[in-house]
């Protein structure tokens, strides 16, 4: 009829027989070699079938990627458009809101975890960091922007699309102010301190923000067991300095190959109006430091090990192994009997059972045994759900050497 608009059918993605059980549990990734047949553009919405026809989700489509489609419903009835990205974005927000987060820097939406696949945001204070990782959040970018600032009442929003992870969805880099302008350098409270970060240069969004209660927790034990002398390896912007001195400790070593977030590193120290004299803060390769204080005869009552991501997937896990495993047993080699290890894996293809083995492994090499206090983990505003396990990549464990 003339005049009349037709709308394009929606696409529709066929699974493999038997490929559907993963998505009958809500997980919400299917992998390439689960589709029999049906493609789409980047990041358009699909409907996800069974062999058999019957519906299992809404996804976004990454025609690039491993993981071919990203569910964004499993609600036939749902349909996904800006108000779909309003009422998620809100509803994550909302939760923030209830949880005990003790500082103006806060996960707002944590990917899957939140409904919202390849979606990273952080707030500092009134300014929003955002990733958009997948092709599905790069399509949706401009509503979603909106609909953060709509959720939060900020006005500034800073995107940080720079991860390696948006090359396997097809994307290139980007980053730059998506709504609003202005400094990028910001101070958030976290605890009783101030951190300094820089939205544009840091890591990650700005800043590791999924560390903060274990940063308080290793103030605690500082005051706890008076442990002086304090090693900081992967040290970043001194988060983990900075609890140190707060707890009391007489002397913190900060290792980190970068010179810019050692920079804000001494930044912090005086920000939090701690003598200069109590923290060093070196350049240098953290196993290389290792290898030379053993050598030396250096000893710390207290080390934290955090370093990046060793293992992106579960295929690089055995050479991470080996790395975690190398450090680790330095580390305990350098712990002063009665000492405190905090010792952190953030690769998802390191599970926190494996993560455990290895530590045990370097105590056996380092002849040294120790007592696990506490088995660590992220922040409850970076949260793990019941059917994608997969979201819970930071791990820890807190070991005190045996005298």
């Amino acid at each position: 009829m003339h005049g009349a608009t037709t709308i394009a059918p929606m696409k529709s993605i066929r699974l493999h027989e038997g490929k559907e059980r993963s998505l009958l549990r809500r997980h919400p990734w299917v992998f390439q070699g689960s589709v029999a047949k049906g493609k789409a553009d980047p990041g358009e919405t699909v409907r996800v079938e069974a062999a058999d026809g019957r519906f299992l989700a809404w996804g976004a489509y990454s025609p690039t990627s491993m993981i071919r489609v990203r569910a964004w419903s499993f609600d036939e009835a749902e349909r996904v458009d800006a108000a779909f990205f309003a009422r998620r974005i809100a509803a994550a927000v909302a939760l923030r809101r209830r949880l005990p987060v003790a500082s103006d820097g806060v996960r707002l939406v944590h990917g899957e975890a939140d409904g919202l696949p390849g979606l990273i945001v952080d707030r500092y204070g009134d300014t929003l960091s955002a990733q958009f990782l997948s092709a599905g959040a790069e399509r949706w970018r401009d509503v979603i922007a909106d609909a953060l600032l709509a959720a939060t009442g900020c006005t500034r929003l800073y995107e940080r699309s720079d991860s390696g992870t948006r090359g396997l969805e097809g994307l290139e880099a980007r980053s730059g102010w998506l709504r609003g302008e202005g400094e990028s350098r910001l101070t958030i409270t976290e605890h009783d301190w101030r951190l300094t970060l820089d939205v544009a240069l840091g890591h990650k969004t700005g800043f590791y923000l999924d560390q903060r209660d274990n940063r308080a927790l290793l103030a605690r034990w500082v005051r706890h067991f008076g442990l002086q002398r304090v090693l900081n390896c992967y040290s970043y912007t001194g988060g983990f300095t900075v609890a140190a001195l707060a707890g009391g400790a007489a002397h913190v070593t900060s290792v980190d190959s970068s010179a810019p977030a050692l920079v804000l590193l001494a930044d912090n120290v005086a920000l939090n109006g701690f003598d200069a004299a109590r923290s060093e803060a070196l350049d240098a390769d953290v196993n290389g430091y290792l290898r030379q204080a053993l050598k030396d005869g250096r000893h710390f009552d207290a080390i934290v090990l955090d370093p990046p991501k060793f293992a992106p997937t579960a295929s690089h896990a055995e050479r991470a192994a080996r790395a975690y495993k190398d450090i680790n047993r330095l580390a305990l080699k350098l712990l002063a009997p009665g000492g405190l290890l905090l010792s952190f894996s953030c690769s998802g293809g390191i599970g926190a059972e494996l993560f455990h083995k290895i530590v045990a492994g370097a105590a056996a090499d380092a002849g040294v045994d120790g007592a696990i206090l506490q088995r660590l983990e992220g922040a409850c505003d970076h949260p793990t759900t019941l059917v994608f396990p997969e979201g819970e990549y930071l791990k820890g464990l807190a070991i005190l050497k045996r005298a």
